[in-house]
């Protein structure tokens, strides 16, 4: 007699996933966590009895208003709670960017109530300033954008900015016009541009490793050239006159904004029509189909016709462009002589708001904002003579772009053939 014997049921493990920690959720529990924490200890537990007041303009001795500390303290603490609750609900996922922003906004100012007891914030100076720190952070990450999303790492912001900065006070000292140092900034951003473009696109020199390379290279020139010759002969090498302010009729009038975006030199104004262009040209246009096709998958685009090196070779060179004028802000933006690394990493920055903007021009803007503004809030910290160390408030920006590059507010992916180096053939 024979015997049959069946194969025991497979055991079925469930699929455990990380589906339920999407974006919204991992944002609504630090939010959650945030804004507790603040109810607690900024607003509960401490001495909050005086009141805190806020002017529209740019002096503390303007019209003000205020509200009891400890009371607006605990409200706008709560406000991020409740945009917490409704992110990590799974329910608000499409209102992700505007509940962070309400989020973000409701501790920033349960912050400020806490710290400014008794004391007057000048919103006007403060967004001036926010716009001022911002600038070449912006025309930076920018410049980034714009080369990552052609598949070329750029890590020589630092070095555009620098020698942009350089360029922008020599040449305008010698030709006594700003305008013409704004072009010698153009230009050496475009030198540095140029030394990325052929060793990286031609030669496949590793774009990371060429990029800390470019930066050192114009550290040392400059450095060398500020030494022997513009420090020798300030009057003649390196007193530039300023770029003029225009005031925009009208839009100027805006409380806290108008003054600190519409009464601004010619950079305020070419960083926005960049952030236009760069925006409109990347998502509406031919030309950004092909650069993002070229940053995601050049040999796909190049069997439909798409010369990818020569956009490479192009997209890189305008981005140097756009870095050098931003470089130009250090010296005849605000009306600064030239000094050794006078950049001081504002370029490295850049970099990580361009990450932390998600290689988006507005991504990238509104990174490169809120740098500006923890450098302004810092600012007004050392005025009223907080308690709180300056720099750990200026650091704040970076601990979020760790978070958000490590992946706790969604994964920050760059373009699929960023940094890769393409060969024809």
């Amino acid at each position: 007699m024979s015997t049959t014997t069946t194969a025991p049921e497979p055991i079925v493990v469930a699929n455990v996933t990380n589906a339920y920690w999407t974006r919204a959720r991992k944002a609504g529990a630090i939010y959650v966590a945030a804004g507790a924490l603040a109810v607690i200890f900024w607003g509960v537990l401490a001495k909050n009895t005086g009141s805190s007041k806020f002017t529209l303009g740019e002096s503390i001795n303007d019209s003000s208003f205020g509200l009891p500390s400890r009371v607006g303290t605990i409200i706008f603490a709560l406000i991020t709670v409740v945009c917490g609750i409704l992110l990590f609900s799974g329910r608000m996922d499409r209102r992700f960017g505007l509940l962070s922003g309400i989020a973000v906004v409701g501790l920033v100012v349960s912050f400020l109530c806490w710290q400014l007891v008794d004391n007057t914030m000048p919103l006007g100076s403060t967004a001036a300033a926010t716009v001022s720190y911002a600038l070449p952070l912006m025309l930076g990450a920018l410049a980034g954008v714009l080369g990552e999303r052609s598949g070329v790492i750029n890590v020589a912001i630092e070095g555009q900015l620098l020698l942009g900065a350089f360029m922008a006070a020599f040449v305008g000292t010698v030709t006594a016009s700003a305008w013409a140092g704004l072009v010698g900034a153009a230009v050496g951003g475009l030198i540095v541009a140029w030394l990325l473009a052929v060793l990286a696109i031609r030669y496949l020199v590793d774009q990371v490793v060429l990029g800390i390379v470019l930066n050192l290279l114009v550290l040392g020139v400059t450095s060398f050239l500020y030494s022997q010759v513009m420090q020798p002969n300030a009057a003649g090498f390196n007193q530039a006159p300023p770029l003029p302010n225009w005031k925009v009729p009208g839009l100027s009038s805006i409380p806290i904004i108008g003054p600190a975006i519409f009464e601004q030199n010619i950079l305020t104004y070419l960083a926005i029509v960049a952030l236009v262009v760069i925006h409109y040209g990347l998502f509406h246009t031919r030309w950004g189909l092909r650069t993002r096709a070229v940053g995601e998958h050049p040999k796909a685009a190049d069997t439909v016709g798409i010369k990818v090196l020569a956009l490479r070779y192009r997209n890189v060179l305008i981005a140097g462009v756009i870095a050098g004028l931003g470089g130009a802000f250090f010296t005849i933006g605000s009306d600064n002589n030239f000094n050794k690394n006078m950049t001081v990493g504002k370029g490295f920055i850049a970099l990580a708001a361009l990450i932390f903007g998600r290689w988006s021009p507005i991504g990238a803007t509104l990174a490169a904002l809120l740098f500006g503004f923890s450098q302004a809030l810092a600012d007004v910290l050392g005025a009223i003579n907080s308690s709180i160390p300056t720099e750990f408030v200026t650091m704040l920006p970076y601990l979020v772009t760790i978070l958000a590059v490590a992946g706790f507010v969604g994964r920050a992916k760059a373009p699929a053939a960023d940094g890769k180096p393409y060969i024809k053939g």
